[in-house]
């Protein structure tokens, strides 16, 4: 895949570092809420992924289409999916995406392009490329983004995906977030020893693998696959590598549940894709503990009214129960 550099200005940086910081400050009232025994839900929490979904969503357009998968939060406010209706339905509140019925795996915001969130692994592939498909035919003007983990490789219904999205040059970005785990199974003992990019390679995919936890090479990476796709050169597949912090599913952190030691999580926190954007900034005179301050307050402000509004919301009727159970 051809390197598309974007000269980035101030403003996207600061961008990205506030929508990163805006899902971080997000998944953690989440977290140290959830053993309220309110968010009647799992949750899969993305702390550590964040400049993947942010580097990733800021360089779509509102009308372009994502869908993502099971651990979704933070793709579907990245896309600026709506803060209140996300809280709701993780509430099981009337007011949420879907009427409270989904929970955590189940968003969409259709205002803003968040067309589906799927918890079985590989689900967001066909759909996404299904969508793709529709776009083209109807000459629309349209980027479809799948979001998709290193397991979903493992899937066969990606290489029927891959082979069809290459056959009719759709205009779709696979966006590949390798966390290394499947649940907790490293990808060592799950895949051959051969990169995953090879599999995409196969398939004809323009491919890029690179550093997932540096939101600004993201942004990049994307900006060149979003062109290539809109301008009607066909699929890319960007290969993202990081690492989540928290358990699979849940608020814990791994090594609190002796997955790694806390040694191995400090090296993880030491990569936090937030704070290397952050010195960068800070070293641009972009950013000072004054400005992080008034952003952190601001964010927390807007934080706090969408859990009050969620938390005080309706749940939904009971004579509801049975609307959207058949076609």
């Amino acid at each position: 895949m051809e390197k598309h550099v974007t000269q980035i200005n101030d403003e996207t940086r600061l961008g990205l570092y506030r929508e990163m910081l805006r899902i971080r400050l997000v998944e953690e009232a989440i977290a140290d809420r959830y053993g309220e025994q309110e968010m009647r839900c799992p949750v899969h929490l993305s702390d550590g992924q964040e400049g993947i979904a942010v580097g990733a969503c800021m360089a779509l357009r509102k009308e372009d289409k994502i869908v993502s998968t099971h651990r979704s939060h933070g793709h579907y406010l990245a896309k600026q999916g709506s803060l209140k209706a996300m809280l709701c339905e993780i509430y099981g509140r009337a007011p949420g995406c879907v009427g409270g019925r989904g929970g955590s795996m189940h968003l969409l915001d259709d205002e803003v392009g968040v067309l589906a969130c799927l918890p079985i692994v590989g689900t967001s592939v066909p759909l996404g490329v299904g969508v793709a498909y529709a776009a083209k035919r109807k000459g629309e003007d349209t980027v479809v983004t799948v979001f998709l983990g290193d397991a979903v490789m493992e899937e066969g219904v990606f290489h029927e995906s891959a082979n069809f999205a290459a056959l009719h040059s759709l205009p779709v970005v696979f966006v590949c977030e390798n966390n290394d785990l499947s649940f907790y199974t490293s990808l060592e003992v799950r895949q051959p020893d051969r990169p995953m990019t090879d599999i995409a390679k196969a398939h004809t995919l323009a491919v890029c693998e690179l550093d997932g936890n540096d939101a600004v090479t993201v942004y990049e990476a994307m900006n060149g696959a979003v062109k290539k796709a809109r301008g009607g050169g066909g699929p890319s597949f960007l290969m993202c590598n990081t690492r989540r912090w928290r358990e699979h599913c849940g608020p814990r952190y791994d090594y609190e549940l002796g997955q790694m030691t806390e040694q191995e999580f400090e090296a993880l926190r030491a990569d936090c894709p937030m704070a290397k954007l952050g010195a960068q900034l800070r070293e641009a005179g972009l950013l000072d503990d004054a400005g992080e301050d008034a952003l952190r307050a601001e964010l927390g402000k807007e934080i706090e009214e969408a859990f009050e509004f969620a938390r005080n919301a309706p749940f939904p009727e009971l004579e509801t129960a049975g609307d959207h159970v058949y076609a």
